[in-house]
């Protein structure tokens, strides 16, 4: 696209020279760049609430893994490593290089092994609030598993990259025999499962008037935990399963030691009852009055849209939810996350680069899974299969089909969609440049000739980012979007195109491949 830009200067005026030209250097700048920092202040909470979080999950089971035979498992008797909070460092640069500028780890506490999923555990069935995860501790280095975690942080905030842990929603069942008081039990007096999680049972944070001490304690001695370790925020799991009492305490307690600390659930206006009978429910809205800075929204929903109507009306809603309260709050782009299969099984590549360019112009903070960028399927031919060795009492690979595994000691994830990769990239620098407009400007739906052609655009200082996809990802479609005021006189800049756009007088007209999305920028113009 680079190259794109710069033959399209040739052909322009002084002015849109001078405007192509700093958008090419930006672009360059955030393809290459790495960012370093002296003395760490968190600043996370600003981004987030600007918007301009761009943010990468990792496993770190699997983001460092040696897999040497690339039989996609570990086998740590061939010499084969894990990935570990120590291997895990010099990744780092290649994040920093790709614009990232916050990860979200998966929990990074001690798995269970009883009645267990996968020859690891699942990252989420903890057996303990307080440690570290033993899987994740390099043995051969002479750190403690704490100085390791604090080591990779402090790599981390050198890179200029935030750091947000995730906090487990219920125990293992390991923990629920150790401490069977902790968790909620139904009239028989048997521990709730949640929905179809077997691995775990189900905390009991008690109820708006009245916090369970014993479990407020234990999470709160991971929050200990983790702003010791220098992390700068925590991603609630299934947040909607404790009051909201419960959290507005224990996000207060961060405060105290670090006013920057953010705080993400795991809630969406689509969730509006507990995934099990007798489960607390707390809706997103209570829970962002609670002291959350945000949420997921709703934007997984895409792949389920038949109309482009349905995605402009999440848009919409989400912003007017987002306008109801006093303090800012913000969402992240939950297109695809590790609890949702890999957009390259649902649609194919131009589903990801979809995804890929509206978290770039939409008013939310970035969110990608580890391998997304390249094209990871999540597809392991071991999957469900009989395991060969095991560290749980579950005998097989378990995992769910085209999701990221965290169930069991696998290989690092990605892909080699090297296409993909730089539009990843690009798009990302693109969200830096445009910060000003996205973050200030108004977002305004466009009417297009076809119920699958949505368009939108965001408007700030005689400035507009102008956006039109195609949700058909079967057939290329010819669509025309109704721009009120617009002449041939304006030449739009075009920032991720495959096909050259034609501006008529109050309309743009354009050919859209199945599943494409179109980039403009246009100067001096605002979409009203």
């Amino acid at each position: 696209m680079l190259n794109y830009l710069l033959a399209y200067q040739k052909g322009a005026d002084m002015k849109l020279k001078n405007k192509i030209y700093t958008l090419v250097l930006t672009l360059m700048f955030f393809s290459q760049c790495a960012f370093s920092s002296d003395v760490w202040v968190n600043d996370l909470r600003r981004l987030f609430l600007e918007n301009s979080a761009i943010i990468y999950e990792i496993n770190m089971r699997t983001f460092g893994a040696n897999d040497i035979n690339k039989d996609g498992i570990i086998e740590f008797d061939e010499n084969e490593t894990s990935g570990n909070f120590l291997n895990a460092i010099p990744k780092l640069k290649e994040l920093s290089q790709k614009g990232i500028n916050t990860i979200h780890i998966l929990p990074i506490t001690p798995v269970g092994k009883t009645k267990a999923l996968g020859t690891a555990g699942s990252l989420y069935a903890a057996s303990g609030f307080n440690s570290i995860n033993p899987q994740l501790v390099d043995i051969n280095s002479p750190l403690s598993s704490k100085s390791q975690a604090m080591k990779f942080i402090e790599e981390a905030h050198k890179k200029n990259i935030r750091v947000i842990i995730d906090l487990p929603s219920c125990g293992s069942y390991d923990l629920y025999m150790e401490r069977p008081e902790l968790f909620m039990k139904d009239k028989s007096g048997q521990p709730l499962v949640p929905s179809d999680w077997t691995d775990v049972r189900l905390l009991n944070a008690g109820d708006e008037k009245n916090i369970n001490t014993e479990v407020y304690n234990i999470y709160k001695e991971f929050v200990d935990m983790v702003i010791n370790l220098g992390a700068d925020g925590i991603r609630a799991d299934v947040a909607t399963s404790k009051p909201a009492s419960f959290w507005n305490s224990l996000i207060s307690y961060s405060r105290t030691q670090d006013p920057q600390f953010l705080w993400l659930a795991e809630s969406s206006e689509s969730w509006t009852e507990p995934v099990i009978q007798g489960m607390t429910f707390t809706p997103y809205d209570k829970l962002l009055e609670a002291g959350f800075d945000g949420y997921y929204g709703s934007f997984f929903n895409l792949k389920d849209f038949k109309t482009a109507k349905e995605f402009t009306n999440l848009i919409l809603t989400t912003k007017s939810n987002l306008s109801k309260f006093s303090e800012p709050k913000a969402v992240i782009g939950s297109f695809s996350t590790h609890d949702e299969m890999s957009p390259i099984v649902i649609n194919g590549p131009g589903f990801s680069n979809m995804i890929i360019w509206l978290n770039a112009t939409l008013p939310v903070n970035s969110y990608f899974v580890d391998g997304f960028d390249t094209g990871d399927n999540y597809l392991y031919m071991y999957g469900n299969k009989e395991a060969q060795k095991t560290y749980t009492d579950d005998d097989t690979y378990f995992v769910h089909r085209g999701k990221i595994d965290i169930f069991n000691f696998s290989r690092q994830p990605g892909g080699s969609n090297s296409e993909l990769l730089k539009d990843f990239i690009i798009s990302n620098g693109v969200k830096r440049q445009f910060s000003k407009i996205l973050n200030n400007g108004k977002f305004v739906p466009m009417k297009t000739n076809l119920s699958n052609v949505f368009a939108y655009a965001i408007s700030f200082d005689n400035e507009s980012i102008v956006v039109i996809g195609n949700i058909d990802f079967r057939s290329q479609v010819l669509a025309e979007v109704s721009v009120p005021r617009l002449s041939d006189k304006v030449v739009p800049i075009p920032v991720k195109i495959d096909n050259i756009p034609t501006i008529e007088h109050g309309s743009i007209k354009t050919k859209l491949n199945p599943g494409e999305i179109q980039v403009l920028f246009l100067d001096n113009f605002e979409v009203k």
